[in-house]
């Protein structure tokens, strides 16, 4: 940043001045990042999802949470439930996420698993040999006629008519899942993978009857992928302060994305707002 300042306007900056024009960028954004929180945890569904970070080389874990018109980032020390408690403090409503086990202990009646990954799973058996491949085959074209109905509710925005159509395949699955989840030698690749979404069989069809749930979670995958970029190119942070900057400005750069609003524009009124002590304008 401080070569690029010099290269295309002719202005020298350090590295130390752009830090203290880092840190006033985030202590401007704290008061419109905890309404954009509130906001967030207070509509009715919210995609999840996490990735890796590091602050001074040790590994951390950045979250983030988000609606069709809002996104928030946390650093987290881990992986682990309790940072997603953390995250989620007391929200009530529909979790959309994979099935990574920090999410086990969410109600399967307000939540949503990815069936993206569920391809991916059936997928992979489908590789396999003997009854393993007929497992995952199968499972593949349910997860296909699922998709299918998918689309179709994307015209037609019929949710009564969705799990109407839905439910023989709902039948299909559970008994594909159940006769593959017994012991026994032909079902010994598949079948812990088989009783795993059994046990969070509601979580599976949340889409079919709750307005704004998908049944994938691309939108929180989306919300990660330009921070995961970030990450890879600054090689994470340095301080706890430093943190705060990254899960602020990255909570304002996802939101406005997501709202088709510029973010350059939001920060220079933002940061002159701030200077002059004017109301900051909002993100919500």
């Amino acid at each position: 940043m401080s070569e690029l300042s010099f290269e295309f306007f002719g202005l020298p900056l350090s590295s130390g001045a752009l830090d203290a024009i880092c840190q006033c960028a985030s202590a401007a954004l704290q008061e419109q990042h905890e309404r954009l929180i509130a906001k967030v945890l207070d509509s009715p569904a919210l995609n999840i999802d996490e990735t890796g970070w590091s602050t001074r080389g040790e590994q951390r874990t950045l979250w983030s949470a988000s609606t069709s018109e809002a996104a928030i980032f946390r650093i987290g020390e881990d992986r682990h439930r309790d940072r997603l408690d953390e995250l989620l403090g007391g929200y009530s409503g529909i979790v959309g996420s994979d099935r990574w086990w920090a999410y086990d202990h969410l109600d399967p009646e307000s939540r949503q698993v990815c069936w993206q990954h569920l391809v991916r799973d059936f997928r992979r058996h489908a590789e396999g040999l003997g009854e393993q491949k007929r497992f995952g085959e199968a499972g593949l074209a349910l997860a296909g006629c699922v998709f299918e109905r998918w689309q179709a509710f994307q015209e037609h925005h019929d949710r009564r008519r969705l799990a109407r159509e839905l439910k023989p395949i709902q039948s299909e699955l559970r008994t594909l899942l159940e006769r593959a989840g017994r012991k026994s030698k032909p079902t010994r690749y598949h079948r812990v993978f088989a009783n795993k979404p059994l046990k969070i069989r509601p979580a599976l069809w949340t889409f079919t009857t709750a307005e704004g749930v998908e049944p994938t979670n691309n939108a929180a995958e989306r919300a990660l992928r330009g921070p995961v970029i970030h990450r890879k190119l600054s090689h994470g942070s340095r301080s706890p302060e430093g943190e705060r900057f990254i899960e602020r400005g990255l909570s304002a750069s996802v939101t406005c994305r997501l709202q088709g609003r510029s973010l350059f524009n939001y920060l220079a009124r933002l940061l002159t707002a701030h200077a002059r002590g004017d109301p900051h304008p909002s993100l919500t």
